[in-house]
């Protein structure tokens, strides 16, 4: 007699290996996220730049980023520069590269918004009255940057985590490919892939649908 897709789940380790997978899913998203909070603020900084350089830099970066689909990086990265440059990277490594170069210029490009979006007459009314240009950063452009930046940021990344899904091209056993994985050894059960898949996305809205109320409360909150 066949096993019923519900049944499979809960066949010996299937689940636990679902939720193995789902970790290093988390774990590429949240390594790349933290990396493109950092790098995305020096970012955001350069591209408000005055020198001609900066700016044609932090377009063509921007303009990739746009343009280049996420698995044309990761095979560019993973299969293009190990063979060129003789790297060793393995899959998890060449997704948080990716996920980092792309999730950096957007999230530099929703810094630069954030504080462009200051009125002019607030950083110079903060300068009349003697404050040093760390302190207006500190007082007046960082709070305000912040109410304007956090509930788009956090939109930034429940779209990492969810792309995060491509690393399985690269031969990253994460949470998509051990449910493949499961599939593939139950091929046989009509309904497997149903509740396999099913599943996966319930584990992918339970990790981002409270990161997603959270930016709506926000929003809303400092509407």
């Amino acid at each position: 007699m066949q096993d019923s897709g519900i049944a499979i789940l809960f066949k010996g380790i299937n689940f636990q290996r679902l939720l193995g997978g789902l970790w290093v899913t988390l774990r590429i998203a949240l390594i790349s996220i933290g990396l493109s909070c950092v790098l995305g603020l020096l970012f955001g900084l350069l591209m408000l730049s005055r020198r001609k350089i900066a700016q044609v830099f932090c377009r063509v970066w921007l303009e990739i980023v746009r343009f280049m689909p996420q698995l044309v990086l990761l095979y560019i990265v993973y299969f293009g520069f190990a063979r060129m440059f003789g790297w060793d990277l393995d899959g998890e490594t060449s997704g948080i590269l990716v996920f980092t170069f792309w999730g950096a210029a957007e999230m530099g490009d929703l810094i630069r918004g954030a504080l462009t979006s200051i009125p002019l007459h607030q950083t110079e009314s903060a300068a009349a009255i003697g404050l040093t240009q760390w302190q207006i950063y500190r007082h007046v452009l960082i709070p305000q940057m912040l109410r304007r930046l956090l509930p788009q940021a956090i939109n930034l990344s429940t779209r990492i985590i969810k792309t995060t899904a491509l690393v399985k091209m690269i031969n990253v056993i994460e949470v998509l490919k051990v449910g493949q994985q499961i599939i593939g050894q139950f091929y046989r059960s009509p309904d497997a892939a149903f509740w396999i898949y099913f599943v996966i996305f319930l584990l992918y809205f339970l990790v981002c649908w409270p990161i997603s109320m959270l930016a709506k409360r926000l929003e809303k909150k400092w509407a």
